[in-house]
């Protein structure tokens, strides 16, 4: 029924958003008696026809990078495909063998492309590969599930894929490699990985709970299930399948800091109606990949919700794949190396660094951990003291262990 309401509210607002768009660009070619007030009436126009969700991936428009003292192109190759999602991989053409990088992207409402800058960070050193998850409403239910366990068997069949891999984990996923490279480990699986980064996630969030991890506990698991999950409408490829709505998703995050988003539309407003472009750039394209959701399994949230944020099963040692218990202590071999953010109001300082006290038969040499001064959580993955501070340290713990 949620799901319903929202998809009807939606419809109802697009002929408004097409009208919007078109008396937009009328007014921007306004009269030139009275210019500010054309632009104003411009960027309302285009204020109201920007008000929707996408539920497509947005490209991740890296077409080239510099390799050595040479540009070289860059192409997206699917390597491994399943339903639920795929093994991407940046390929540069004629690059000299670089070490390979298994990039996993959150299953948190937004896609892969959230991890933009990541990659472009890393790619000009590293033969890089993402998750790429698919949107669960495109989906067919004839597919079966994807849960947590599921989540964790495609991280090992990835890593299987690529043979001989760097796992660099970004939030969420934090818990799911973490499982995936003791489980390999204890298998003496040869495609473990060779190191792990985590970054900023929440590996054990009994450690300085953060607004998130209260509303994860503040209540019991049936209230989520009844309260937040829908079926997909029947227009959709996976009608009827029972899934989290990544507006929900968004929805939440955005009521944890209402003032800032609504201070940077007002932002936006103001430098479209003074024809600030490259102001107004910079806002519509972080909102623009910010307002690209995707809807998540209903069985992948709840065991999420219920095995990391409210039973701490990792933490205690009580987390199992497959009716197997997962033990980090099994890691002797993969490299160790977390990353927290200061201000970081999502995984808050301590909840990354509990991995070293659970992958405890790895000698000191072998682990590392770093915090980063001055950055929320998304600054630990992008902007300029991810690539300027941190990403240096993922190149050398790549390095050390390639």
């Amino acid at each position: 029924m949620l799901y319903a309401l929202y998809q009807t509210t939606a419809d109802l607002m697009l002929p408004l958003r097409a009208v919007s768009a078109v008396a937009g660009r009328g007014f921007a070619l306004g009269g030139a008696a009275s210019p500010e007030r054309w632009r104003a009436a411009s960027a309302l126009c285009e204020m109201l026809s920007r008000a929707a969700l996408s539920h497509r991936r947005p490209a991740f428009g890296i077409t080239e990078v510099k390799s050595g003292n040479r540009m070289v192109p860059v192409v997206e190759e699917e390597v491994l495909a399943t339903p639920f999602g795929t093994l991407l991989r940046f390929a540069k053409e004629g690059a000299a063998p670089q070490p390979k990088v298994l990039l996993v992207s959150p299953l948190s409402g937004h896609f892969a492309t959230l991890l933009r800058d990541t990659v472009r960070v890393m790619l000009p050193e590293h033969d890089v590969y993402i998750t790429d998850w698919a949107n669960a409403r495109d989906v067919g239910i004839w597919h079966g599930r994807f849960g947590f366990d599921e989540y964790i068997e495609h991280l090992i069949t990835f890593l299987e894929t690529l043979g001989s891999a760097h796992l660099v984990a970004v939030c969420q996923p934090c818990v799911q490699a973490l499982a995936a490279a003791a489980i390999m480990a204890e298998d003496d699986n040869r495609a473990q990985p060779l190191s792990l980064t985590l970054m900023a996630g929440p590996i054990d969030t009994r450690v300085n709970p953060t607004k998130v991890n209260e509303l994860a506990t503040g209540k019991p698991i049936e209230w989520f299930e009844r309260m937040l999950i829908s079926r997909v409408p029947w227009r959709y490829p996976g009608a009827m399948r029972r899934v989290y709505p990544g507006f929900l998703q968004l929805t939440a995050f955005m009521s944890m800091n209402a003032e800032r988003h609504i201070k940077a539309q007002m932002d936006l407003y103001k430098a479209l109606a003074k024809g600030d472009e490259a102001q107004a750039r910079i806002i519509k394209e972080f909102y623009d990949e910010y307002f690209a959701v995707l809807d998540m399994t209903a069985e992948f949230y709840l065991e999420t919700v219920q095995r990391v944020f409210q039973e701490w099963r990792l933490a205690k040692g009580e987390l199992e794949w497959k009716g197997r218990r997962v033990d980090p202590k099994a890691i002797r071999r993969t490299a160790l190396f977390t990353v927290e953010g200061e201000r970081d109001d999502i995984c808050a300082i301590g909840q990354t660094v509990a991995a070293h006290d659970l992958c405890s038969s790895l000698r000191p040499y072998r682990k590392k951990h770093y915090m980063q001064a001055g950055v929320g959580h998304y600054g630990v993955f992008a902007g300029r003291r991810w690539a300027g501070q941190i990403y240096p340290l993922v190149r050398n713990t790549i390095l050390a262990n390639e």
